[in-house]
């Protein structure tokens, strides 16, 4: 089968390409144990065939329900009985209204979609922040005139801690969990051993620091990945990646991305504890280095030190120590006065290009503190533009994270018009 041999090839590392960018459809839908099927999609579905309806675990995303509900019908023709919400996110809750439809059309009942009581407030929560949603989302995905959706599929019924219900012969246990999100439900089907842990597991190093979104909680997170891996589980089906087979591949991923976690939140609160800054923890604070390999844990989409970051900003509040951040200056005028200071705008703009061509991480990072200081005092000046563009763009091609590279793409297209060209680059 195409989707075991991925999820084979992936768990032994061998399939980077995938391992880097699991946010796209890499297979077709496929069964991966009797009546369950897995669809890898924008965001992951699954579907588990009851023998009196189906239930589905997220339900993917606008722009794929329409494949999303043809791959179901293909595999099964019955009735959806109930979905299952695993978070309140974009890419997993609007994959329902096919199936509604086809209810009304054949006479069936709507399907019952389940959910965490804090889903529709997060909903509510997106209305309001639509427009800054729409931003940085386009920012972060290069998504270029992407709009945020102002209606939702609500959830027919809710939950606080845990609940279940039962379709057919099967019992769906279900489980709310802080972690990506405050609203996260895993879903536990312990008649066939198969664990759905929505974005809670994503083939990558966790959604825990992301600089564009609101609070993570790391701490809460991990302690759901060990409850998790005490289920023992036989099939891990994720919120993106591939799936997890095996008892003891289970348990390994979830206990290790919680190892992960809980090291990243001590090692910060002990720089915290000790009275030191935010940069000091942001430049020691590093992962276990035994788990640096794993292919689960790279930092494809959402980077260590922006988990360090969520874990200051969570127990420390937004202030990073250092006393001039308190009450800072507009960023402007204080980039004129260094400017000044250095002799223009253009010497901080040489300088910052001398520094990105080293190819050197650290003089990388001066670099764009250099340009942006050099665009914010001179934005008209063609030559700081072309130098923070091209800086900016070096960047972007160095960084691993998706977070990251939509950033520096970001700024680099700000700067000037267009992608940075081959021509452009260091």
């Amino acid at each position: 089968m195409e989707l075991v041999e991925l999820a084979e090839r992936l768990w032994r590392g061998e399939d980077p390409d995938h391992a880097a960018a699991p946010l796209g459809p890499g297979a077709p839908l496929g069964e991966v144990a009797d009546g369950v099927a897995f669809l890898p999609n924008f965001a992951n579905c699954s579907i588990v065939d009851t023998g009196d309806g189906l239930v589905m675990v997220d339900t993917g995303s606008a722009l794929t329900a329409a494949r999303v509900f043809s791959e179901v019908r293909a595999w099964r023709g019955a009735r959806l009985s109930h979905a299952v919400f695993s978070h309140g996110h974009i890419d997993h809750v609007f994959g329902v209204g096919p199936f509604d439809e086809e209810s009304a059309e054949r006479g069936w009942p709507r399907p019952t979609v389940v959910a965490h009581a804090h889903l529709p407030r997060r909903f509510e929560r997106y209305v309001l922040t639509a427009g800054y949603n729409a931003v940085i989302n386009r920012r972060q995905f290069g998504v270029e005139g992407l709009e945020w959706p102002l209606e939702y599929r609500y959830p027919d019924e809710t939950y606080e801690s845990a609940t279940s219900f039962v379709v057919g012969d099967d019992r769906f246990e279900l489980r709310h969990e802080k972690g990506e999100t405050d609203d996260a439900t895993v879903t536990w089907l312990p008649g066939r051993r198969v664990l759905f842990t929505g974005d809670l597991f994503i083939w990558n190093s966790p959604n825990a620091g992301n600089p564009q979104k609101v609070q993570r909680y790391p701490r809460e997170w991990a302690q759901a990945l060990r409850r998790m891996a005490e289920l023992g589980a036989e099939t891990l089906l994720p919120g993106h990646g591939l799936p997890v087979f095996g008892a003891d591949r289970v348990r390994q991923a979830l206990s290790e991305t919680a190892e992960y976690l809980e090291h990243l939140v001590a090692a910060t609160l002990e720089v915290m504890n000790a009275g030191g800054r935010l940069d000091e923890a942001l430049h020691s604070v590093r992962p276990p280095a035994h788990l640096a390999s794993r292919p689960y844990l790279q930092p494809y989409y959402d980077e260590p030190e922006f988990i360090v970051r969520n874990v200051w900003r969570l127990y420390g509040g937004w202030w990073d120590g250092n006393p001039s951040h308190l009450r800072p200056a507009p960023e402007r005028r204080l980039a004129e006065e260094l400017c000044a200071l250095a002799g223009g705008p253009g010497a901080l703009a040489e300088r910052a290009l001398a520094l990105c061509e080293t190819g050197d991480e650290t003089a990388g990072r001066l670099a764009g503190h250099l340009a942006e200081t050099a665009w914010l005092a001179s934005p008209d000046d063609p030559e700081v533009a072309r130098a923070r563009r091209r800086v900016f763009g070096a960047l972007a091609e160095r960084a691993t994270s998706t977070m990251s590279r939509g950033v520096f793409r970001h700024a680099a297209r700000e700067a000037a018009p267009g992608p940075p060209g081959e021509s452009e680059r260091p």
